[in-house]
């Protein structure tokens, strides 16, 4: 499962130097779901924010059959309190931390030291299956800041009644025969200046926009190694993803230079299951600890992760006019603030 979020990276251009197995935790038998979900939450819910960021750098919209070209970069920065998660012992059935710790790294840490997870799950005859592996750590220390990334490329063209319709789309495209991924985006936004008498002839705008974002991404489970206790069948990790922003845009509109602010809500659900068949293998001890045998189980379609991502957002921005060529940046304050940087052709 986290060569998965090693692809995601991969996805939005970032390559991360570890890639350790998360295929293992799935020895925690029912506490496997809830143990992922704590690792994972931070880089999903990120991408949830990042996606939702650089549809609009102005609240202008195009003459009709006006278009733009835009090319952008977002990257939505972790809290700190998402860095690491706490383990409380209560909320497992069979986990113990044998060091003592009282909380974990997520993915999203630059805290990258494993930790060792004890399993022991008592069967009907009194003995326990027991197990053990190491919890990565995370990852950030192999990325440029910590925050996760997204680059977008986008396309508008004007409408009647002023108003744009956007699009961002990345066809089912395959990576190294392991991953396929896609991705589209469709974005409206309508001008609110035509409605408002004199202040149409200002060089403010104002605009309304909303937007929706699927991305869809496969990686298929490969067994590279054969001594971790877990043998891999058919394996395969599905990650879905929804978001859509809805926004209140207004912009001072000049010759050189245009300065844009916003506010709106964003939301964003996303899936991430493993599917295949995963056999297995713990040893088995008595009540006294000692080992007296091992036992194979196969699990099959293991893990089914829902993730949500939803708040107030508001933007400040800045763009730079170089006749058709325009540079911009922006920042978000919301859950995960957000920058936005990137570059545009636009033809009015």
């Amino acid at each position: 499962m986290k060569k998965l979020l090693v692809i995601l990276l991969l996805f939005v251009n970032i390559q991360a130097s570890k890639a350790q197995e998360l295929e293992t935790i799935l020895l925690a038998a029912d506490d496997s779901s809830l143990l992922t979900q704590n690792y994972l939450s931070p880089v999903m819910e990120g991408l949830m924010y990042s996606m939702n960021g650089g549809w609009a750098t102005t609240a202008k919209v195009h003459k009709k059959f006006g278009f733009d070209l835009t090319i952008g970069f977002n990257a939505s920065f972790v809290p700190d309190e998402a860095q690491n998660f706490a383990f409380i012992p209560s909320d497992y059935l069979f986990l113990s931390l044998p060091n003592g710790q009282t909380e974990l790294p997520t993915v999203m840490s630059d805290n990258d030291a494993e930790a060792t997870i004890d399993i022991s799950i008592p069967n009907d005859d009194g003995s326990f299956r027991v197990a053990s592996f190491n919890m990565p750590g995370g990852i950030t220390g192999d990325l440029p800041i910590n925050a996760v990334p997204t680059p977008t490329v986008q396309v508008g063209f004007g409408l009647p009644f002023k108003t744009d319709i956007k699009a961002r789309f990345v066809p089912n495209s395959n990576f190294d025969d392991d991953v396929e991924a896609s991705l589209i985006g469709f974005g409206l936004q309508h001008d609110l200046t035509q409605y408002l008498g004199p202040i149409d002839n200002l060089p403010f705008s104002l605009s309304i926009l909303g937007a929706f974002t699927n991305m869809n991404v496969t990686y298929a489970i490969k067994d590279e190694d054969n001594t971790d206790n877990v043998r891999v069948a058919n394996g395969e990790a599905e990650f879905k993803m929804n978001t859509w922003t809805i926004q209140a845009l207004g912009s001072l509109d000049f010759k050189i230079i245009t300065f844009y602010g916003s506010v709106g809500y964003n939301n964003g659900k996303t899936t991430a299951k493993m599917k295949g068949d995963y056999t297995l293998t713990y040893s088995v001890e008595d009540a006294n600890g000692n080992q007296i045998g091992s036992v194979d189980e196969t699990v099959s379609n293991p893990l089914n992760l829902d993730f949500e991502a939803n708040g107030m957002r508001a933007t400040i921005g800045t763009r730079l006019n170089l006749s058709i060529f325009k540079i911009f940046a922006d920042y978000t304050f919301q859950n995960y603030n957000t920058a936005s940087i990137g570059i545009a052709f636009s033809v009015r």
